[in-house]
């Protein structure tokens, strides 16, 4: 749910503001009522802007109100200097609002006070019509979610467990240049604290989730990669990772895992999985992003998609193409929330298509590898990238696949079986995706988000880059 302030303008002189109340209040209550309805909190200001006075007042009382999107609404031809005198107190995202009335110009005054703003470089966005036209709404309700990812980010803290990756460059970012674009925080935390802490795990609860596991799941123990007592250790890691999460108060996170803990200890695949799912053994819970190799960038975009489709957020390496088939295997060791093996809202149902396989050669340490093959349906892909130190965000439509057992397992195992696997048709030709994808990781959420992502990026001032049919 999203709070969304609502400011109305009106004509600056009195003798045609006095007539032009009722119009405007009942504008304003439709707008009110459409968005309420549609699961969200609506602030209106008490009254309705037609001086400069009021213009500023009426926006600090809305500011006052922490939204998440502020919307000037437009039913009448409004003066536009009461536009920018109520942006000027207003921060956050702001959508300017108006009717299509050819007795009343509100579009019009949308035009005036939008020129305005594009004169002093004032970020915002535009939407006019009837409100009841579920298309209008639908436009209106991007706004709306884009908003309160940027929001939703402002002010969190992302709890970088571990450094850079076996040299992987893309995967660290500049600490200063997130808190300038994104308002986000970085808590540096020593991969020794999932060890020492782990330690600390209660025996009983730990038994009962490795149970649990082994009651719903499919777990392949071959008594030297995978033990109950590894599998037990990555519960365990589990559990120290849920700690430093309440304890540091972490909004989102990333484990190195390569090489200290893949080699010494035990792979995070079991954590990694179930922090991204809405579930774990205990019942349902908030979904925790959660990027492998501390991928920082690609927890940012994880989070974003989080935010603004309420989703568990794929993570995975671009491991293979098959020429063939004009098909991705996107696949990363033990990443993806088990929810993407059916994206059933009961556990019972995607454990029971998930396996928990001995780790392979790549990592001594040992554990479970968490197997499934994600689920099918139409998908947004994204990535935040830099060039030459300026954010992007890469984008394209796609959709999962499912194939006959036998041709499942055969393409599973031209890379690594044991590991988790999307199959994928990107809507974009393979040459353009290998010519300018920025990153080795790449993330989705289910459904079509790209107009969400395309106001997330106009609000921070990012490079949108579109694939494909983009």
């Amino acid at each position: 749910m999203a709070r969304i302030g609502v400011l109305s303008m009106s004509d600056g002189r009195d003798y045609v503001a006095r007539d032009l109340v009722d119009h405007i209040t009942s504008a304003t209550g439709g707008l009110a009522r459409a968005l309420r309805d549609a699961g969200h909190e609506v602030i209106v200001a008490p009254e309705i802007v037609w001086t400069n006075e009021l213009a500023t007042s009426q926006a600090r009382w809305v500011a006052d109100m922490r939204p998440d999107l502020t919307v000037f609404n437009y039913a009448v031809w409004a003066f536009p200097h009461f536009t920018m005198l109520a942006a000027a107190a207003t921060p956050g995202p702001l959508l300017l609002m108006a009717n299509i009335d050819p007795a009343q110009p509100g579009m019009v005054g949308m035009l005036a006070g939008g020129g305005a703003l594009d004169q002093i470089g004032r970020v915002h966005a535009r939407a006019w019509g009837d409100i009841a036209d579920p298309g209008v709404l639908g436009r209106v309700l991007t706004q709306v979610r884009a908003a309160q990812a940027v929001q939703g980010l402002r002010g969190s803290t992302f709890g970088r467990i571990g450094g850079r990756p076996m040299g992987m460059n893309t995967a660290v970012a500049n600490t200063d240049q997130w808190m300038r674009v994104f308002g986000v925080d970085v808590e540096e935390i020593d991969q020794w604290e999932i060890v020492r802490r782990s330690e600390n795990a209660d025996a009983t609860r730990v038994k009962e989730a490795r149970e649990w596991l082994e009651r719903h799941g499919n777990v392949h123990y071959d008594g030297k990669q995978l033990t109950p007592e590894l599998f037990e250790r990555q519960i365990r890691s589990y559990y120290a990772m849920r700690e430093l999460i309440d304890e540091w108060n972490l909004d989102f996170s990333g484990i190195k895992g390569q090489p200290e803990l893949t080699t010494h200890f035990c792979t995070m695949d079991v954590a990694e999985a179930f922090l991204n799912d809405p579930y774990d053994w205990e019942g349902p819970k908030e979904t925790h992003v959660c990027a492998t190799e501390a991928d920082m960038d690609g927890a940012l975009t994880m989070q974003l998609l989080k935010l603004i489709s309420g989703d568990p957020v794929l993570f995975a390496d671009v491991r293979h193409y098959h020429a063939d088939k004009d098909v991705w295997d996107l696949c990363n060791s033990g990443q993806h929330a088990t929810w993407y093996a059916a994206r059933s809202a009961d556990p019972a149902e995607n454990l029971a298509r998930t396996h928990f396989y001995p780790e392979v050669f790549f990592f001594p340490a040992g554990g479970a590898s968490v197997h499934h093959l994600a689920a099918p349906g139409s998908a947004t892909f994204a990535r935040l990238t830099r060039r030459d130190g300026r954010y992007r965000m890469h984008v394209m439509r796609g959709d999962f696949e499912l194939y006959d057992d036998a041709t499942n397992e055969a393409m599973a195992r031209q890379s690594t079986f044991e590991w988790p696997h999307a199959f994928t048709r990107l809507h974009a030709p393979a040459t353009e995706f290998l010519g300018r994808f920025g990153s080795n990781h790449i993330h989705a959420v289910p459904g079509d988000h790209v107009g969400e992502l395309k106001a997330v990026c106009e609000l921070l001032d990012l490079d949108f880059d579109g694939f494909g049919d983009l």
